[in-house]
């Protein structure tokens, strides 16, 4: 039978871009979804870059302005992979144009933005998905299915961190990353927004909260990213850093459980350290995405002598989404994260079934990293406002 086809269009083209398209172009491969993604169109402003990018990820066309992307009438998708500051006014302008939207995270510089974005999705009866990719990893499934199900009983702890190293070195350049009126914050919104959805995705939502950021390099040589996490210098000019790089902050959830929590960009030796550890009455969990389908899981019902954590190969048929793919033990990677959220949220689409996270999540999340900023300021305990 032939399937509908669900015809993407993309804001942006560099490294959020290139691991969306991979995502969408083998969906069909490994997952009988009732829709076929097809690339339509790429919307970047350098005419070249977006026109290589269009023939390389395998768009039919391109267009040299987003709002005309939007307006065209096969499109059905908007798949938004921009600098954090523009995805308010796209976002908005493509639920208004009837257009299912998927958003790189965080959803927005502030809480009004993401509340604004929320609104104008459900007034247009649309689907919007902010893309927190790692939900999707079969052992963080995994993990989520084993906490539902009772075996680590009531929730005590959670530390979570996103260690990363690249931008240690003073002559890396301000990028757009570290430029506040283009990113909102540093290592908060960047990473730290990702460790604070997993914990809100397995463990709950945070009720308030203490912390601390800093900056550790207040100036650099102006440059732009060139490729993943790469850049280009110009060392004749310099800027001020006005992002944090680093945040640490202490929580409290409302349901009673305790969050330690650390995101920075300078961690040196730690490429993509994205960790947690949960522990309960019952047992404990430890994931790492650097070694992401592997679960580390402790059961206190083990008989003494034999406790210990034990590592959960996450990649048998029982595991989540692991049946999609190869064998027992052929390990997947980071680019199926995107894949298996993105089958979720298309088959959302067809059949009405939920698909998580949404622009509510991303609004409660962005109301937690506002509380952060707020406690840094204050140097006290804020309480997390949701709205």
């Amino acid at each position: 039978m032939s399937k509908r086809a669900l015809r993407i269009g993309m804001i942006g083209y560099q490294f959020m871009g290139k691991a969306h398209s991979h995502a969408f172009r083998d969906l069909d491969f490994f997952f009988d979804l009732p829709v076929t993604p097809v690339l339509q169109a790429i919307a970047g402003r350098n005419e070249e870059a977006v026109r290589q990018a269009a023939a390389q990820y395998g768009f039919a066309s391109f267009e040299t302005d987003w709002r005309r992307l939007i307006e065209r009438d096969d499109i059905d998708v908007i798949d938004i992979v921009t600098p954090n500051v523009a995805h308010a006014e796209m976002a908005i302008a493509a639920v208004q144009a009837g257009k299912h939207v998927i958003c790189e995270k965080p959803l927005a510089m502030t809480v009004d933005e993401a509340v604004r974005m929320r609104e104008a999705a459900a007034a247009n009866g649309v689907r919007a998905l902010v893309c927190h990719n790692y939900r999707y990893a079969p052992a963080v499934q995994y993990a989520k299915r084993l906490i539902e199900e009772g075996r680590l009983g009531r929730i005590y702890h959670i530390r979570a961190e996103y260690l990363q190293d690249w931008i240690m070195d003073p002559n890396f350049p301000l990028v757009w990353r570290l430029r506040k009126e283009v990113t909102g914050s540093g290592a908060l919104g960047d990473i730290g927004a990702h460790i604070l959805d997993l914990a809100r995705f397995l463990v709950g939502e945070v009720r308030d909260l203490a912390a601390t950021m800093e900056t550790f390099i207040k100036e650099r040589p102006l440059g732009e990213m060139s490729g993943g996490l790469e850049a280009k210098a110009d060392h004749s000019r310099t800027g001020e850093v006005d992002v944090d790089d680093a945040v640490a902050f202490l929580a409290h959830f409302e349901n009673g459980a305790l969050g330690v929590f650390e995101a920075t960009r300078f961690a040196a030796g730690n490429r993509n350290g994205n960790r947690f550890e949960i522990n309960g009455e019952r047992g404990s969990l430890r994931w790492d995405l650097e070694n992401m389908n592997n679960l580390q899981v402790y059961l206190e019902d083990d008989e003494r002598g034999m406790q210990g954590f034990r590592t959960i190969n996450c990649t048998e048929p029982v595991h989540p989404f692991a049946d999609r793919y190869w064998p027992a033990g052929h390990i997947i990677g980071y680019e199926h994260t995107f894949m298996n959220l993105f089958a979720t949220f298309f088959r959302s689409l067809e059949d009405g079934s939920p698909c998580k996270p949404d622009f509510e999540d991303g609004v409660r999340n962005q109301c937690v990293l506002d509380a952060v900023e707020r406690a840094a300021a204050s140097k006290q305990w804020e309480t997390v406002i949701y709205r």
